[in-house]
């Protein structure tokens, strides 16, 4: 069952947004370039904008149903709101600013503030003042009081946006901590295709008040009718795969792709390593995948793997796309048309990818959900 149920209808001067989906546990990423609703959309599952039409149902309460006349106050709905700009009280401590997002919830239970506390990395802030924190620090300490709201959904307006790339890396992981460590549903808004990409369990693509496609992340990256709005140009595929083992005098990992056994540098801190059986997403550019007619052993790349081409598409006068297939999941190769001609490839041929163990992140993201340490709020003391 989905854990978020969405179907509106707003009329906010001359733009209109009218956006239906679904989405089950995990982050829901709002995607789209600026103008495209993304953030209204947000604000009406706030409440802090009246669709003319719509209902919305999170969790299994109806929090909107305009032809029931169903419309729960703003206050009630325990939404849990990181804005763009982290809004923190400048007079209060670290310490009082997190224990505001308790005012007017069910107290949480001092284990689980701790928990929120030890999972952001803020115990060491808690007696400063937002004007001593690094950008990426107030960040964590806005998340953490919406957390401890005791929400029944969490809101994320680009809450990296105002953050620099080296600072966006580091806060990163404190994100995808909360995904799979608690079992909050969040709608998460970006327009940067990296954070969707790493972040993501099921995308909504926004473009100008509509719903251009909806769906798992990974099955969406894979669809060739979407580069408009990816913006890949065909250029990148999540795959998903299996952790298997870590050899750590080499520091690689191997992991399992439909059969296949890919080679990855592993994480700079052994304590990021999954358990075995733990599914991975991991993303590629086609830049980063070479096509060669048979294996070869005498080369440094590791990961060399059968390769059936669906289709060949040209891009331009110099470049053409691979379309084809590991198993039964999707690989894109960028390639020189003269190459393409050079090797005589054409579809329905098997050939091998040549994928560098570089080429993959080193931040192993998992797909599945863990062992979700901090309970869901939504059925805590108060609705028992």
């Amino acid at each position: 069952m989905a854990e978020i149920d969405v179907d509106v209808a707003v009329q906010a001067g001359e733009f209109t947004l009218e956006a239906a989906f679904e989405a089950g546990p995990g982050i829901c990423a709002i995607f789209g370039q600026s103008g495209a609703g993304k953030s209204t959309l947000l604000r009406s599952v706030a409440g802090l904008v009246a669709p003319q039409r719509g209902r919305i149902e999170i969790g299994e309460e109806v929090i909107l149903d305009t032809d029931e006349g169903i419309c729960v106050p703003a206050r009630e709905r325990r939404v849990g709101y990181v804005f763009q700009d982290d809004r923190l009280f400048p007079h209060m401590s670290v310490q009082r600013n997190i224990a505001y997002g308790a005012r007017g919830a069910a107290q949480p239970e001092a284990s689980e503030a701790e928990q929120v506390v030890a999972m952001l990395g803020i115990a060491d802030l808690l007696d400063r003042y937002p004007a001593t924190l690094s950008g990426g620090e107030r960040k964590r300490v806005a998340i953490a009081r919406a957390l401890l709201s005791q929400p029944r959904i969490l809101l994320m307006d680009e809450p990296l946006a105002s953050l620099d790339h080296a600072r966006r890396e580091r806060i990163m992981p404190y994100l995808e901590r909360i995904r799979s460590e608690t079992r909050i549903p969040i709608l998460y808004v970006s327009h940067e295709i990296d954070e969707i990409a790493r972040l993501a369990d099921t995308l909504v693509i926004l473009s100008q008040g509509r719903v251009v496609a909806s769906g798992r992340t990974p099955a969406l990256f894979a669809r060739t009718d979407l580069g408009a709005w990816l913006g890949q140009n065909g250029g990148g595929v999540l795959l998903r795969g299996i952790f298997r083992h870590f050899d750590p005098e080499y520091r690689m990992i191997e992991v399992d792709l439909d059969g296949y056994t890919l080679h990855l540098i592993g994480p700079d801190d052994e304590r990021d390593l999954p358990e075995p059986g733990t599914n991975l997403r991991l993303r590629v550019h086609a830049r980063d995948v070479a096509i060669a007619l048979s294996p070869h052993g005498d080369l440094s790349v590791r990961n060399q793997m059968p390769l059936v081409i669906e289709y060949i598409e040209k891009v331009d006068n110099a470049y053409s796309i691979i379309h084809g297939l590991i198993g039964l999941q999707p690989l894109r190769s960028r390639i020189t048309r003269k190459t393409v001609d050079d090797l005589g490839l054409h579809a329905g041929m098997t050939v091998y990818a040549l994928i560098k163990s570089a080429a993959f992140d080193r931040r192993l993201v998992r797909e599945q959900h863990g062992s979700r340490k901090i309970h869901a709020w939504r059925s805590g003391s108060q609705d028992d």
